[in-house]
């Protein structure tokens, strides 16, 4: 258990026990558990979404949708320090600069944010605002749910899959102790609590795999691998593919 409560310490802002030391075995073995640590946090953006939406209905009283659809398009960033959405800015930064594989990988660890940077993570945030909006309340619970799950395997995938770009970091030690067959048991067991969800938490998975084999191929081309920004790159973009499968299937079949 103390793998799960390091990843959960280090993903997010829930601190159930207070880890002040971490051993590179108890840290590179958090990876495993790192879609229990999303299941953890789509059951609080879960009952938030529940709250604003089923709740409501019983007191006769439903609050303005663009209230609901900000409030839950923030919620992640709050819960998780922005961790993931940092990774994104500084992989959109250093990715898309145009320069040396070098002078990329210096920009991504640069502590300074782009303008393109910021351009990016305001097209993201308003993308997830429009489609939260755009969604059903009914179907608003569930894919809050399954959001995170997915967004933290994809990580899993990304460092399983691909090699780490930098001589030493935080993903060196994820890449000691994840490789290929450990891929394919959390794979396993995620997508058996995605089967209990149904068939869309399934389909935004495999939608949500394509995106991260193809950025995870694009970027390795360019770095030579991927670092912790790409990972929260992909679990940042991969939470948006979810709700856009559950909008758009919806919109498409019910």
């Amino acid at each position: 258990m103390d793998s799960f409560f390091i990843g959960l310490q280090f993903l997010t802002r829930i601190h159930v026990v207070k880890q002040t030391v971490w051993t590179e075995e108890a840290f590179g073995k958090s990876v495993r558990y790192f879609p229990l640590v999303g299941l953890t946090l789509g059951l609080v953006y879960a009952a938030a979404a529940w709250c604003l939406t089923a709740a409501p209905a019983f007191l006769g009283w439903e609050p303005p949708v663009h209230v609901r659809a900000a409030v839950l398009a923030v919620l992640p960033f709050l819960l998780t320090g922005g961790i993931h959405c940092d990774g994104f800015m500084d992989t959109v930064d250093g990715v898309f600069s145009g320069r040396e594989r070098e002078r990329m990988l210096e920009i991504m660890k640069d502590s300074c944010t782009g303008s393109f940077a910021v351009v990016s993570f305001g097209i993201l945030l308003l993308l997830q605002y429009a489609v939260l909006l755009d969604m059903p309340a009914g179907v608003v619970p569930t894919a809050m749910l399954v959001m995170p799950v997915v967004g933290r395997l994809m990580m899993v995938v990304g460092i399983s899959l691909f090699p780490y770009a930098r001589p030493e970091g935080m993903g060196k030690a994820f890449g000691r102790y994840a490789d290929r067959k450990s891929c394919l048991w959390v794979t396993a067991y995620t997508l058996a609590i995605l089967a209990v969800a149904g068939w869309q938490a399934l389909l935004s998975a495999g939608a949500a795999a394509i995106f991260s084999c193809w950025c995870g191929r694009y970027v390795t081309g360019l770095l030579g691998g991927l670092t912790g920004d790409v990972y929260g790159t992909l679990c940042t973009v991969s939470e948006l593919i979810v709700l856009m499968v559950y909008l758009f299937t919806y919109s498409a079949f019910f």
